[in-house]
Order: structure tokens, then C-alpha cells, then sequence
């Protein structure tokens, strides 16, 4: 599988991430998205229209959006990471990977506002992505007193990992995850996962002091 790739980018990164959680072999051609703007250019345009990344390319296949790139890395290599145990788990897994677009959205555009000086309205960027803080924490809490660490049950799923990277990176954005005890928890979770790899901005879990509960 080749993977059309911005280090920066934590799209890309969520892609690269389950691969090195499922042990799935990655071939990544780098893409010059800042300043480059090679996503835009004529090649990347042929396989994407929308002037988006990451691509992933397998033979045939070619996919544009992260969270089917998720499915199908889990459906070759690792599919209990798709959540499917119960109908329910399957909708609560899909809910969250729609919801993971909505912070891509917000803290995501918040984060190219203030790292690549995109135009943009950062004050709505931000408070959209507080809103969506609020709403992933709430869920979490509700996790906790369930006894699980995780979206969707006591293991993580593709849910984790489509929300995770905008989520870890939001004081790129300059929104404070201070408030926000239950969500901490469970970004340390996934960094404690066995095979995490990091991205500029987002490191392995190296801290002494555990977060409070």
C-alpha cells in the first residue's frame, strides 16, 4: 500500500498510526503540502480532485478519505478493530468516526490558522472546537463510570484513532485541553498502546506524573 503523505498532517498521521498499531507495511510517498502546495498540483489533482491528503493507493484501490483508509487497513490486517461485536458498537464505532470530521473542521482549521497562516475565522474555529471538547468529553465520562478507557469499549477502535491526532494537537490551535480531565486519560491510553508512533507535536508517553482523576 503506498500512502501520499505530510508528516504535519494529522490525517496522514492517523493512517500511518493504526499501520504501526496493526503492523501493517506502509510505503510512503512524501508530499510537499507547506509550502509546496503539491497537493494541488497536477499529479495529486489525477488521483484526488479535491486537492486533499493523505491518498492511499493498494493495486486498484484508491481511497481519499482517512476514515475509509482506517476500514480497510483494519478489514486487511486487524478487524476487532473495527468494534464489530454488537450492532450497537458497530453505530457507536461510525458515530464517532463522523464526528471525527467535525474536529477536523474545527480544531483542525483552528491549528491552520495559527501554524500555516491560512486565512480563516480563528475565533469560530476555536469556539466550534470547544464545543466538540466539551461533547468528547462528556462521552468519555460516561466511559469511565462504565469501567472502559476507550470510544467504544475497554479497547480501542478506529474511533480512538480518527479523533485522537486533531484532539492531542489542539493548543496548536491554541485551545487549552486543561479542562478536560477525562480526555487527558484517554490520550494517554492510546499513547500507552503497544506500537504508538509519534507525529511532530504529539510523543510517546514519557511522563511521570499520572494525570489526575
Amino acid at each position: 500500500m503506498k500512502l501520499y503523505d505530510y508528516i504535519l498532517s494529522p490525517s496522514c498521521y492517523k493512517v500511518r498510526l493504526l499501520a504501526a498499531l496493526t503492523k501493517t507495511e506502509l510505503v510512503l510517498r512524501a508530499v510537499d503540502f507547506h509550502p509546496g502546495r503539491e497537493h494541488l498540483g497536477l499529479e495529486l489533482l489525477a488521483l484526488n480532485p479535491a486537492g486533499s491528503i493523505p491518498i492511499l493507493e493498494d493495486g486498484e484501490l484508491l481511497l481519499t478519505e482517512s476514515s475509509a483508509m482506517l476500514v480497510y487497513l483494519t478489514a486487511q490486517k486487524a478487524p476487532e478493530w473495527l468494534g464489530n461485536t454488537t450492532p450497537q458498537q458497530t453505530a457507536r464505532v461510525q458515530q464517532w468516526l463522523s464526528y471525527s470530521q467535525r474536529l477536523t473542521a474545527s480544531l483542525g482549521a483552528a491549528r491552520l490558522i495559527e501554524m500555516l497562516l491560512r486565512p480563516g475565522d480563528l475565533a469560530a474555529a476555536q469556539a466550534a472546537g470547544k464545543m466538540a471538547l466539551r461533547e468528547l468529553e462528556a462521552g468519555l465520562v460516561e466511559q469511565r463510570l462504565r469501567g472502559e478507557a476507550f470510544l467504544t469499549s475497554d479497547q480501542p477502535t478506529i474511533a480512538d484513532i480518527a479523533c485522537f491526532p486533531y484532539v492531542a494537537l489542539a493548543p496548536d490551535g491554541s485551545v487549552s485541553l486543561d479542562d478536560y480531565p477525562s480526555i487527558r486519560l484517554w490520550l494517554r491510553a492510546i499513547r500507552a498502546l503497544d506500537g504508538f508512533i509519534e507525529m511532530p507535536g504529539i510523543h510517546r508517553l514519557h511522563e511521570l506524573q499520572p494525570e489526575p482523576i
